[in-house]
């Protein structure tokens, strides 16, 4: 879909320069995106669910409980909501993330050098100006694979 999305705004710019049009560019603009850390989970037991028997990717992103003495297993993950932040090239991008279920969540922005750690009950706060246009993941060091989430910098026009 990010693939596609790219195309369609490479070829409107040629289009538009072929015939005689004149391309837009975007304003950088100020950008505050608000972010959560969570931790979904689920619970059941084994009489109506059986216990899973294929493990998991490890990396702590990924928790699966045995059946406890009563034959309830669980899994939970953790996941940054929304998992996809779409800015402009050139944009000052303000990412307020706040940690909802965790401890603590060390996270970096590929290419950006951006990092921090989100901990439970605090709002982190990290700004950059996106000049790099493309798609860069954002890693919690703590959860993967699970725990990342996507910058697409939209390229100027």
């Amino acid at each position: 879909m990010i693939k596609r999305l790219f195309l369609l705004v490479a070829l409107a710019s040629l289009v538009l320069t072929a015939c005689g049009g004149q391309t837009s560019s975007v304003t950088p603009t100020q950008r505050t995106i608000y972010m959560a850390a969570v931790e979904p989970k689920g619970t059941t037991a084994a009489a109506s669910e059986p216990f899973p028997g294929a493990a998991l990717p490890e990396g702590g992103g990924y928790i699966l409980k045995a059946p406890d003495k009563d034959g309830n297993w669980s899994i939970e993950t953790y996941r940054f909501e929304p998992n996809q932040v779409i800015v402009n090239q050139g944009d000052v991008v303000t990412l307020e993330i706040v940690g909802i279920n965790g401890k603590e969540h060390p996270f970096s922005i590929e290419t950006y050098g951006s990092s921090g750690v989100i901990k439970r009950g605090q709002l982190t706060r990290v700004t950059f100006t996106a000049d790099k246009a493309g798609v860069f993941k954002i890693n919690c060091g703590a959860h993967l694979p699970s725990m990342t989430a996507e910058l697409i910098v939209l390229p100027k026009n």
